[in-house]
């Protein structure tokens, strides 16, 4: 199977120049029901070229945690952040001389190939937009837009400009997350028909106002509309497409959350999907409670089971379905299923990753391969995994998750924002 693949692989890169100049889907991920590509699949792409992409990085946050300086590909030609200490941090992370005080002023620039935005959440679209105008890709952290009105503008700037757009969802680039690809594709969970995702981040109180005491964008920022932690542990692995939502949401009198830019009462919200396929799908994300911090999933099979390690202490688990059999604390008779532990893979120890990129990294590991994709994907002309498709599929679920919450729970459909099908 992953022999397949990776042939599949090395025969569609030729596929890849003109979907992308037509705004389409990779080829790959054309049916929602397939898993995304196998490591062993992504590691044929591995750029032997000695094209140089020059980056410029905006945001000296999130932004100075990624490895662009590394990779054999890549150099950062300019950053930009307004604050001078964060310029300063990303010129030393990135050992970068030139520097611009905002990112209108860094898309001037004519060296700079693509841009890796890492602003805060309601300015990632017209950042983005700008950018893309301006001829410059886009790596752009999460989530790739707040609203429905957004993600159109988002897909049709894609599309109109032709330039790639990639978000940088660190779940996605997960140990569990691959390892689940690669069990898709191998088939061995038999039918995902669950799966659940949960991302539990109490004490963002502190990152709610400015030293000056103004309001940050985190200020009662809508847990749902954060929600591409939890659903690329779906989308991201079976490339289903999260087709209705009811949503709950928690929150409590604080006079410290109201009133926000969002008019968003919650602190927590649950929510239900169900897939383009049938299929059911639990996210959890919390900002407040007696919880400790995770971001994690698990996916449930007709003959195997997968469990990310839990913050209360279990590690990641398989459970797969066998012939024995036992009785239960009622006398009733049922299937026996074997419990056993799972190790990880190093999976950025792989040649997944060029040899400069193979080191442990920051948010799960993910951000050496997240510098890779982007990367590769620009040297090869291809789509890169979470392209503009994916992002949304992704993305836009939480956001009518979070008007399901603010309606009581209503079920509502979810649209796409996909290519004709």
């Amino acid at each position: 199977m992953l022999t397949l693949l990776r042939e599949q692989r090395l025969h569609e890169v030729g596929d890849h120049r003109s979907a992308r100049k037509a705004g389409a889907r990779n080829p790959h991920l054309s049916s929602y029901g397939e898993a995304a590509d196998s490591s062993e699949a992504e590691e044929a792409t591995m750029s032997r070229s000695a094209r140089k992409i020059k980056v410029g990085v905006v945001g000296g946050g999130f932004g100075a945690g990624f490895w662009w300086h590394e990779h054999p590909n890549c150099t950062v030609e300019a950053v930009s952040d307004p604050r001078p200490d964060r310029r300063s941090r990303l010129q030393e992370r990135y050992r970068c001389d030139k520097t611009y005080d905002s990112l209108e002023a860094l898309i001037q620039d004519k060296n700079v190939d693509a841009v890796a935005v890492f602003s805060g959440a309601p300015d990632h679209v017209p950042h983005t937009v700008a950018c893309m105008n301006a001829g410059k890709h886009v790596f752009c952290a999460v989530p790739a837009c707040i609203s429905l009105e957004q993600a159109e503008e988002l897909r049709d700037t894609v599309r109109r400009t032709g330039l790639t757009y990639m978000m940088a969802e660190s779940s996605y680039y997960h140990a569990a997350v691959i390892s689940a690809r690669n069990f898709l594709a191998e088939g061995k969970f038999g039918d995902l028909f669950y799966s659940e995702s949960e991302y539990h981040h109490a004490g963002l109180e502190t990152l709610w106002f400015n030293p000056d005491g103004s309001k940050t964008w985190r200020h009662g920022f809508p847990p749902m509309l954060y929600p591409t932690h939890c659903t690329a542990y779906l989308v991201g692995v079976t490339r289903e497409r999260l087709a209705s939502v009811m949503c709950v949401g928690w929150g409590h009198d604080d006079p410290g959350i109201l009133p926000n830019a969002y008019n968003n009462p919650f602190l927590n919200e649950t929510a239900l999907f169900k897939t383009d396929k049938g299929n059911a799908f639990r996210v959890a994300v919390f900002w407040y409670g007696a919880h400790r911090g995770t971001e994690r999933g698990q996916w449930y099979g007709t003959k195997m089971s997968l469990f990310d390690p839990h913050p209360n202490g279990l590690g990641s688990i398989i459970v797969r379905t066998g012939g024995q059999t036992e009785k239960d604390d009622g006398g009733f008779l049922r299937q026996l299923s074997a419990f056993e532990p799972y190790a990880l893979p190093e999976w950025w120890k792989t040649d997944m990753l060029p040899e400069p990129l193979r080191r442990a990294s920051g948010h799960g590991g993910s951000a050496v391969f997240l510098t890779h994709e982007f990367i590769d994907a620009l040297v090869n002309d291809r789509p890169p995994a979470i392209d503009v498709y994916e992002s949304l599929a992704m993305t836009v679920p939480g956001i009518v998750a979070h008007q399901s919450a603010l309606e009581g729970g209503r079920q509502l459909p979810i649209p796409s924002f996909d290519l004709a099908r």
